[in-house]
């Protein structure tokens, strides 16, 4: 996935962490080729009855299914909340794809899937699991999470509203050609557009996943450190609101 990059994750050197700036107060004045599904421009406009979260995950991640659409240089894009009756048989296939199972672990029949998403669909709205469509069509799987409520907390000086995200590009032929980049620093820009307590959304890609990386780093994320979390050792990569217009 991404852009390929001259630097590897191994000779990457942290960079300084901005000075923190105030989170702004929020705004309530204004309310292979990609898989055929049964998607339209307005899906997430259409399902919103059926995926809304539980009421109290409203507040915890300002309710992801109203993100969208947003125009990229590779397309219309939209984030959809998974129907587990709907998506897992795509979502397991792409699990199966042995580029995504070296890094998600999830290979198997449908069941295995399945068990990873349930905890996040019941549980209080701090993950929200989500299909990426491309001019209509699902071709990504997006975890958006808060950070800070995760245990990936422990493993960095989190601060309060950090949201994080975690995908996978489906189609093999959105692998490798600058869509992962492009559609990084969307949803980035969607998280900081419509949480504004962000400070800043972070990820930790798996260090030995050297594309994943260079995507980051050219969707205007940096490299902020090494950290040894349970099943890898991973970059944690941040996008800071101070620095969005600059990177």
């Amino acid at each position: 996935m991404g852009v390929p990059d001259s630097r590897t994750p191994s000779s990457l050197q942290p960079e300084p962490e901005p000075e923190p700036q105030p989170a702004p107060e929020p705004d309530r004045s204004d309310p292979a080729p990609r898989t055929p599904h049964s998607y339209g421009p307005r899906t997430a406009s259409r399902l919103a009855p059926h995926t809304a979260p539980h009421s109290h995950g409203d507040d915890l991640l300002d309710c992801p299914e109203a993100w969208g659409p947003v125009a990229t240089p590779v397309g219309g894009f939209q984030l959809v909340p998974v129907r587990v009756e709907r998506d897992l048989s795509l979502l397991s296939a792409w699990m199966n794809d042995p580029a995504v199972a070296a890094f998600w672990e999830l290979a198997g029949p449908e069941s295995v899937t399945a068990a990873h998403l349930r905890p996040q669909l019941d549980g209080d709205g701090r993950s929200v699991p989500c299909l990426g469509l491309l001019d209509g069509t699902p071709m990504s799987y997006w975890e958006i999470y808060r950070a800070d409520l995760d245990p990936l907390a422990r493993h960095y000086p989190a601060r309060p509203h950090d949201t994080g995200v975690h995908l996978l590009i489906g189609g093999v032929a959105d692998r490798g050609r600058g869509v992962g980049t492009a559609l990084l620093r969307a949803v980035a820009g969607l998280v900081l557009d419509n949480r504004p307590l962000c400070p800043r959304v972070v990820a930790e890609p798996d260090l030995r996943n050297t594309p994943s990386v260079s995507a980051f780093l050219s969707a205007g994320f940096r490299f902020s450190a090494e950290v040894d979390l349970p099943d890898k050792r991973a970059a944690l990569m941040v996008r800071d609101r101070a620095l969005r217009n600059l990177l």
